[in-house]
């Protein structure tokens, strides 16, 4: 189903999940994880990429901190511990390890050259600023909390760019989300899709707001995305 492999860079070696579609070569799709690491949800995300044609890999952010962070149980531990990694996460160094990634991902031999992005809350911020860093052919961001902070870069994207923001999400404010929509507006390469009554990580596939119609018409959505701008 997946495999664990190895990105190095000048700062050292970090865990890559990977996941391979059964016909190959494939465009590759970079999956940016939340605050619990590569854990199940992950995991899954890069399954259900690879059953649609994608190879997947999804990068361990937090290893500068602490490698290989697992968390599933959603205790309050498990919360407490995840938003204590979010805070003391360098988003910079977050968006170095995403191209180094992405140059993984290129590199592969099943690969046809074309990688996408696409991340959840931490990961879907991630995906923004990595659409806005660097060559990515693509992107599809699922509720990136703190996006707003950054919506001066949001004319540097250049690559075919979704999000996703669920009208009722606790952590983006209607404010918030109405900055982002007008900065991704203004920008002909992005598209906002708005999901009504869908909280914050409607489309985790166990969260306690998961959203299964809501989940699947965003996927469906980044899918069609990724098939249109990763092609051959």
């Amino acid at each position: 189903m997946g495999e664990y492999q190895e990105v190095r860079t000048d700062d050292g070696t970090f865990a890559v999940y990977v996941a391979m579609p059964a016909k190959t070569p494939a465009p590759a799709v970079v999956v940016v994880q939340e605050i619990f690491g590569i854990n199940e949800d992950m995991r899954e995300t890069c399954h259900e990429l690879a059953e649609q044609g994608f190879i997947a890999l999804c990068p361990d952010l937090f290893w500068r901190q602490e490698p290989r962070v697992e968390l599933n149980n959603w205790s309050e531990d498990e919360w407490k511990k995840g938003f204590e990694l979010y805070s003391a996460f360098d988003r910079d160094l977050g968006v170095q390890d995403a191209e180094a990634t992405i140059a993984m991902a290129r590199s592969l031999p099943e690969s046809n050259g074309k990688v996408g992005v696409m991340g959840f809350c931490l990961g879907g911020l991630m995906t923004f600023l990595t659409a806005a860093r660097t060559n990515v052919d693509a992107a599809a961001a699922y509720y990136g909390g703190e996006t707003d902070k950054y919506l001066d870069e949001a004319s540097a994207i250049h690559a075919p760019t979704i999000m996703h923001l669920g009208t009722e999400d606790e952590f983006i404010s209607p404010e918030a989300q109405a900055a982002i929509k007008k900065a991704m507006t203004d920008n002909s390469n992005a598209t906002v899709h708005s999901y009504p009554g869908c909280n914050h990580a409607f489309a985790r596939h166990t969260g306690h707001h998961y959203d299964s119609a809501a989940a699947e018409v965003a996927n469906l959505r980044t899918y069609e995305l990724f098939r249109r701008a990763l092609r051959d």
